[in-house]
């Protein structure tokens, strides 16, 4: 009986050290830059640091609340609330799977958080300099009902963004 408590409290402790997270639960990808492992349904990304990511469009059913992954592990100054971000990104519309808009193919964008969609102003605090995050913004926390130039409306956003400098 001894023999069999001990092998029961050794295995139930081994579940709940494996369950711990050192990283708050935020999962990374730096290694091969690429979330080939990702969540079910939502877009692979693939691209090295510095290079314009490449999005495979996600399949099924959006989710229906923001989903954020750090794909790169940025290594600079801190995103918060008030901070300014100089940024690459792409957009991708998850019911086409296209790509609407990429910094990519000029400069970099640069605006306050603060004068950005709600899913922006809430994914991207917590980020680094130097990291690539993948967003996927339910309609409420992009352009709603309404939509907005190239948006749909009631669109789900696809959005890998690459912080660049922060002030």
């Amino acid at each position: 009986m001894k023999k069999f408590l001990v092998l029961s409290l050794t295995i139930i402790l081994s579940i709940s050290i494996t369950a711990c997270s050192t990283d708050g639960g935020v999962q990374t990808v730096s290694n091969n830059q690429s979330n080939s492992n990702s969540t079910a349904g939502l877009p692979v990304v693939t691209g090295a640091a510095g290079a314009e990511p490449v999005i495979t469009p996600p399949v099924g059913t959006p989710p229906t609340t923001m989903q954020t992954k750090d794909l790169i592990v940025g290594t600079g100054d801190l995103v918060l609330a008030t901070s300014t971000l100089t940024v690459h990104y792409v957009l991708m519309a998850w019911s086409t799977g296209k790509v609407v808009e990429s910094s990519w193919s000029g400069a970099p964008a640069t605006f306050p958080l603060s004068g950005v969609i709600t899913g922006w102003q809430e994914g991207m605090p917590g980020m680094k300099a130097g990291g690539r995050r993948l967003l996927v913004l339910p309609p409420d926390k992009a352009y709603g009902a309404a939509g907005g130039g190239p948006i749909g409306p009631n669109e789900t956003l696809v959005f890998v963004v690459d912080v660049i400098s922060i002030s």
